[in-house]
């Protein structure tokens, strides 16, 4: 406890000083970080916040690495990409929080779920303050534990504040703890200023749990004696509370009590005092000593994605005639073959076989661990794919509309995108996106969003067209260590068909399949609009155009746009989104940077209205851009 005590004690004369930008205190907590460290074993993960430094010198992380983290420093864990505790490490079993603090939560039941999968008979320990709590990821997070029966020690540190907000306009329960009873889930109160309390208790609970796997709720009581951040202050704590606190300081408390008993003397404090100093000093200079980050483009682009070394397999010349759904479902279950650590999550798709029946008769031949039903709770299942991806497994999880990704927005484009720049951690997620219109199915499960991930770094978005660029795209997807969201559209599942191979085999990204090979426009689409472009030049053969199906839309290939354009001096783009923001735009922008002087018209963009999608079939067909494409296309051969 001394030594987190007395490391923030120098950030803060530092903070004053001006030589680090934001301090979060945990000064006075300091029991709950260092007992609940030590109570675990050293192969059990931790996902601390960031009053929890204890956590961080417990496990004997070098100081000098850490110092360089707050300090920016390339030998900092984000390589000064990130500030704070907002990092993880997986030598040291510590995945730290983001600023959004909830999807942490969902991340500790994924590791929990991949220990139970492996048999590790481990803990996974995870922090939240009092106010994080409020969040729904908390409860989401909970009730999957729960459900699931993973072994998460869920840790509430509730310190009487949520920033300014006292806990008597935060929630209205006596304690915190009272809500496990709501989850079935075992609750504690323990005084998060003793100790040895904290540390006897949380060693005889980690323990039950390793024998009998099961979330346990803890709600730890203690107070911070110092603003959310620095600048906050805490003038809006009552002066006579500070006082109350100060005298249940949890390090000079325990000094006491070890001088009482004789345990420790005044000089073997000073000894170890002036240890600590001289080691805080030390590391420091190393810190302070080292050059400023330099810009580096190449290595900052480089890190956004894990190196994804693909292998391409080959088809087989068996091959059998698949509906779209069917090549979907092959693939999805000659990846379970490959890889014995993959697991599929969604909302009925065990033995129910998920909405569109891709995954009926998994649960059989793969069994209910590995084809996991979850609760309704995209944001919580999302993050606990991540979870898995921590541990070391692979996770694919179906949402049951594209639409419903709403709710788990926060994990896909802060968390799972975010990571491997951050901290090199990659997310090993595949995000299966059923998706578009033209089936009837109104505002709510119809989109089609993937402009709300392209413009995502550290996002791949994959939109096939065909039956065998899906089952080839998403064996890729699986194998690809970085997050995927891939894109299907439902209209597409039972009305095409192709032949494809019967074997395993993979199509890279970034390479763009041109179906169609003319000399006077360039047609660029994907999904099932690449079908609308096909029927509309079937209509009139007169026209000579190359037909583009991009197939992934991060990474784009851009060679072949740019090839082609080249060669017949128009362009015209075709997709189902609505017109402003969409991949259209970026593509056309991309083409008149790059192909200007080889352009004899003006590229066109033919998208749907700007409105959300209607559900009568009138509205419908005038929203999508079908008819519209003709129009323009004939206008754009006329230029």
């Amino acid at each position: 406890m001394l030594k987190p005590r007395m490391i923030e004690e120098r950030m803060l004369l530092l903070l004053r000083q001006g030589k680090i930008s934001k301090w979060f205190s945990g000064i006075g907590q300091e029991a709950i970080a260092v007992g609940v460290t030590l109570a675990l074993k050293k192969d059990e993960y931790i996902l601390p916040m960031h009053r929890n430094l204890g956590v961080f010198t417990t496990r004997n992380l070098p100081l000098s690495k850490l110092f360089a983290q707050w300090f920016g420093k390339a030998s900092g864990f984000t390589k000064g990409r990130d500030r704070s505790f907002h990092f993880g490490t997986q030598a040291y079993k510590i995945i730290g929080m983001i600023s959004h603090l909830g999807p942490q939560l969902g991340i500790a039941d994924g590791i929990a779920l991949a220990s139970k999968l492996k048999n590790k008979n481990t803990v996974t320990a995870v922090f939240t303050g009092e106010g994080g709590t409020s969040e729904g990821d908390f409860h989401e997070a909970l009730n999957v534990a729960s459900v699931w029966q993973l072994p998460v020690l869920f840790c509430i540190e509730n310190n009487g504040y949520g920033l300014s907000t006292p806990t008597s306009e935060q929630y209205n329960c006596e304690h915190l703890a009272d809500r496990g009873l709501g989850y079935g889930m075992e609750a504690h109160i323990i005084d998060g200023n003793n100790i040895i309390e904290v540390y006897t208790k949380i060693k005889k609970i980690a323990k039950s749990m390793r024998e009998n796997p099961r979330p346990v709720l803890v709600e730890f009581k203690t107070f911070r004696m110092r603003g959310h951040e620095e600048a906050s202050g805490t003038k809006y704590v009552p002066e006579a509370l500070l006082k109350t606190w100060a005298k249940k300081d949890p390090l000079k408390n325990y000094e006491q009590f070890l001088k009482n008993k004789n345990i420790i003397t005044d000089a073997f404090e000073a000894n170890i005092k002036a240890e600590i100093d001289a080691e805080i000093k030390h590391n420091l200079d190393l810190a302070f000593t080292e050059n400023n980050v330099v810009f580096n483009e190449s290595n900052e682009l480089n890190d956004v994605f894990k190196y994804f070394d693909f292998h391409e397999f080959n088809p087989k010349t068996e091959e059998k005639e698949l509906r779209f759904v069917d090549a979907i479902s092959e693939g999805l279950k000659q990846s379970m073959q490959q890889h014995k650590y993959l697991v599929i999550l969604g909302q009925d798709i065990a033995e129910y076989g998920g909405v569109f029946k891709v995954t009926e008769g998994f649960v059989n031949q793969f069994g209910k661990e590995r084809i996991k039903n979850t609760p309704i709770c995209e944001s919580a299942i999302i993050e606990t794919a991540m979870g898995l991806s921590i541990a070391g497994m692979k996770a694919v999880v179906e949402l049951q509309f594209a639409d419903f990704i709403s709710s788990g927005f926060n994990p896909v484009v802060n968390y799972l995108a975010k990571s491997h720049y951050r901290w090199q951690q990659n997310a090993d997620v595949v995000l299966r996106m059923p998706c578009g219109a033209d089936v009837g199915a109104g505002p709510f499960h119809s989109q089609t969003n993937e402009a709300w991930f392209t413009k995502t770094p550290g996002l791949k978005v994959v939109y096939p067209a065909f039956p065998y660029d899906a089952k080839g795209l998403l064996n890729t997807a699986i194998n690809d260590p970085n997050p995927v969201l891939f894109f299907e559209h439902k209209a597409l599942y039972r009305s095409v068909r192709q032949l494809v191979p019967t074997n395993y085999y993979t199509i890279p990204f970034g390479s763009a399949s041109v179906i169609k090979k003319g000399t006077q426009v360039t047609v660029i689409s994907y999904g099932a609009a690449v079908h609308w472009a096909l029927e509309t030049l079937t209509k009139n053969p007169d026209i000579s155009a190359d037909v583009i199906d991009l197939r992934t839309l991060q990474p784009l290939d851009t060679e072949t746009i740019f090839n082609s354009v080249k060669k017949t001096g128009r362009a015209i783009i075709l997709q189902e989104d609505s017109l402003f923001g969409g991949v259209a735009s970026d593509v056309s922008a991309l083409i008149t940077e790059n192909c200007f002087e080889y352009l004899d018209a003006p590229i066109l963009r033919v998208a749907s209205i700007n409105t959300p999608i209607p559900f009568a079939k009138p509205l419908e067909d005038g929203y999508l851009p079908k008819n519209r494409f003709e129009i323009a296309l004939k206008k754009l051969i006329n230029y």
